[in-house]
């Protein structure tokens, strides 16, 4: 994750995620209901889910949490739900894109710090941008009438409604609840958590230039899944 943070956000968000999922889209006739696939995805969104909960990078969690959400999209294909994969891929990129620019605001205006150890407080210096990682960590969780909730909450009931044997029924649901364990456990660590050197002031220029797409994001990411649904 050495990319500075707009890159990083734009090739999580969108290019490389976009590009493997829909071309899957495109072979979806070749690939038809793919068991296989099925358990490749599964062990992915587990094992993404596992590490993040323990990685202290702040940009490592986040890519670990786009691999979790791309194995949720492949698990959709998999079992042939092509439309409601395209859906939440279009619902990930803006939530995704903002968790990754307001992670950059954090880590630049605290001297290009990524552990989360170091970064505790940082609602105090930034306030605005801490409500938008909140916010958009809520959608992460599919929190109720958030852009998240209208794509992961149809899948979770096609998934459990589904002929899965009860181990993917249980990785799946494990894996779910990692989404909520690891979010929350950044937010606390960001905003609540004091930890070394956790006291500082945020660079002014940082926080200015990127309030104004932040907070375009931020109104997209809230709205955008009721309005597509």
């Amino acid at each position: 994750m050495a990319a500075p943070t707009p890159i990083s956000a734009l090739v999580h968000s969108s290019t490389l995620v976009t590009a493997g999922v829909y071309l899957i889209i495109r072979f979806r006739e070749i690939l038809g209901v793919n068991k296989g696939l099925l358990y490749l995805s599964v062990g992915t969104i587990f094992i993404s889910g596992l590490g993040a909960n323990l990685e202290i990078d702040l940009k490592k969690i986040i890519a670990l949490s786009t691999l979790r959400q791309l194995g949720v999209m492949i698990i959709s294909l998999s079992l042939g739900i092509v439309e409601l994969a395209y859906f939440h891929l279009l619902i990930h990129a803006l939530f995704k894109s903002l968790l990754f620019l307001c992670a950059g605001v954090f880590i630049h205006g605290r001297s290009d710090r990524q552990d989360i150890r170091s970064l505790g407080g940082i609602i105090e210096s930034a306030p605005l941008t801490s409500f938008y990682f909140m916010g958009c960590s809520f959608a992460l969780c599919g929190f109720p009438f958030i852009s998240g909730y209208y794509s992961r909450d149809i899948i979770l009931e096609l998934y459990f409604i589904g002929e899965l044997n009860i181990i993917i029924f249980l990785l799946i649901i494990i894996a779910t609840a990692f989404t909520i364990t690891y979010s929350f456990r950044l937010f606390g660590m960001l905003m609540i958590g004091v930890g070394q050197q956790t006291r500082g002031i945020l660079r002014p220029v940082e926080v200015f230039i990127s309030l104004g797409p932040i907070g375009v994001l931020f109104i997209f990411a809230v709205v955008r899944g009721s309005y597509i649904g």
